[in-house]
């Protein structure tokens, strides 16, 4: 048995939270896939041998997948944000969820193809719009309101007016 982290997010997918967990270790840094349980007998949603949950870290972050059936779907009550160093990274993360099947959002935000949703924060940006110069911060905000994807250059340029 693996050390049980004290606290864990808990992620409920229909049945496929291995291929999630991989996609996240294979995207993210200081990322893993641990452990992957199989489930001791039948249950709702599955049979004795199936996947039922997996242990996996997304970005130094634990968390646990549970392939619990359709019963549930995420929202955006719940995100991963990340913040990135810069255009790179931003465009990296930002890609490899929009082209494994997910989805564009604005300002931000985009979901993975199990509906997870992601924050791909730059830090540019957060610096920006807390800024103590609240003009500056509103033009940088006020740009932001326009993206989907996080265009650094434009929220530096709005920032500096």
């Amino acid at each position: 048995m693996t050390k049980i982290a004290k606290n864990t997010i808990c992620l409920w997918y229909d049945d496929d939270a291995e291929d999630a967990a991989r996609f996240y270790a294979e995207t993210f840094p200081d990322s893993s896939v641990g452990a992957v349980h199989r489930a001791p007998g039948d249950y709702p949603s599955g049979k004795e041998g199936d996947v039922l949950t997996v242990e996996f870290t997304v970005l130094g972050v634990a968390c646990l997948g549970l392939n619990g059936g359709p019963a549930f779907k995420h929202n955006e009550a719940f995100s991963f944000q990340v913040a990135t160093e810069d255009q790179s990274e931003t465009d990296r993360y930002w890609n490899a969820i929009i082209g494994n099947g997910g989805q564009e959002s604005e300002c931000g935000w985009c979901k993975d193809k199990w509906g997870i949703s992601w924050q791909i924060a730059p830090i540019a940006l957060t610096k920006a719009f807390t800024s103590p110069d609240r003009v500056a911060a509103k033009r940088a905000f006020d740009a932001m309101m326009t993206m989907r994807k996080i265009d650094i250059a434009a929220i530096e340029a709005a920032f500096r007016g």
